[in-house]
């Protein structure tokens, strides 16, 4: 199985399918709140367009989920809860 990590926890992916993509697979549509409301966000126009989708690849904060192709053993962290 190929996987990779958000927030600590493994999560399977088909080669070639973005972190959006295999993030929304498993069940979890939104990893991110607004700064003002706290108001969910995941993948929205999912072609880079919003950034609604943002997540930290490997320490790199500002990556839009939806434009990077995940690899296995990759570490993915979300603003879920945290106003990213």
């Amino acid at each position: 199985m190929t996987v990779f990590t958000v927030d600590g926890e493994p999560l399977p992916f088909v080669p070639g399918q973005t972190l959006a993509a295999a993030l929304v697979a498993s069940g979890r549509i939104a990893w991110r709140t607004t700064r003002g409301g706290r108001r969910p966000r995941g993948v929205f126009c999912g072609i880079g367009v919003c950034y609604d989708c943002l997540v930290t690849v490997d320490g790199t904060g500002g990556q839009r989920a939806c434009l990077v192709q995940a690899r296995a053993g990759m570490a993915v962290t979300t603003g879920e809860g945290d106003d990213a």
